[in-house]
């Protein structure tokens, strides 16, 4: 399958998720949890799912819950960054933030109910229960106080303050990659896959995760607002501490192909058909938006 198939195929599930008639009392939250999870976007936690369950053995069909599930989770964390209280962004994937179009409270609310409908979704699915239990473990380590969260946290502690290149790794092995390797274990889990599938999934997340967020880094420098569908320079203005300002674009792309370069050794002993999963490290690693 290629990776506009699994686009469509995402997408249309995810279509079809919060649907509610105007008599419906929670309708203007249903509103704004699908006004943000249907605003577009890559794809790419959840084709990860799709992609790792295919290669190791199981059913694309019966791991969509759990690929739905993902995009949820992040599409929470992206309203939650853009609150005031956060990053306080206007402008996310082209179009308003969730808060400028519904206000903060609903915002919020639309985030915490996202994040409660991904695991909903992934204990409701036809997977057998030790999947689905596998499934959602994985999604709350990646997400929980281990994980995003205390990743975001770790963020804000080092607002105003000169880290260093394994402080900043730490934070973004958390904040970022820690989403990206729960999407490639949740497709091996959701296939019924190994412990060694576990591990190469575990690995190639990870090394992918840290060249996602240096490139991240960079496009918030190199980019257009257009290409990016959001404000560029932020970073610079308000400071942060980020790989382009610590390393330099030189450094950051020897540090980006040699962090693909090891996403694909990660893959070599344990799987044969990797030749989506090498693509898209590649095409993750020189990507403009």
């Amino acid at each position: 399958m290629t990776a506009a198939e699994y686009k469509k195929r995402i997408d249309e599930a995810l279509a079809d998720c919060f649907l509610t008639d105007g008599d419906y009392p929670c309708a203007g939250l249903a509103e704004a949890m699908r006004y943000s999870l249907l605003a577009g976007g890559k794809r790419i936690r959840p084709t990860l799912v799709l992609e790792f369950c295919r290669i190791s053995g199981g059913d694309v069909r019966e791991a969509l819950p759990v690929a739905c599930a993902i995009e949820m989770l992040h599409t929470y964390s992206l309203i939650h960054d853009d609150l005031p209280c956060m990053d306080n962004d206007d402008l996310r994937r082209g179009r308003p933030t969730n808060h400028v179009v519904y206000g903060e409270c609903t915002a919020t609310l639309a985030g915490d109910a996202l994040q409660a409908e991904a695991f909903g979704t992934i204990l409701r699915s036809d997977l057998p229960a030790e999947r689905r239990a596998l499934c959602a473990g994985i999604l709350a380590d990646a997400v929980g106080l281990d994980g995003m969260c205390g990743g975001q946290f770790l963020d804000m502690l080092g607002e105003g303050k000169a880290l260093t290149e394994d402080e900043l790794t730490e934070i973004n092995a958390r904040k970022t990659g820690a989403l990206l390797t729960a999407a490639c274990r949740m497709g091996v889990a959701a296939a019924g896959g190994t412990p060694e599938q576990l591990d190469a999934a575990a690995r190639y997340g990870a090394a992918i995760g840290m060249a996602f967020q240096i490139r991240d880094d960079m496009l918030d420098v190199l980019s257009t607002k257009e290409e990016l569908g959001k404000p560029i320079g932020s970073d610079a203005q308000e400071n942060k501490n980020t790989y382009m300002a610590l390393l330099g674009e030189k450094v950051c792309m020897q540090r980006i192909e040699r962090l693909t370069a090891a996403a694909k050794d990660a893959l070599q002993q344990t799987y044969t058909d990797t030749g989506f999963l090498f693509a898209l490290a590649d095409s993750l690693a020189s990507r403009r938006s």
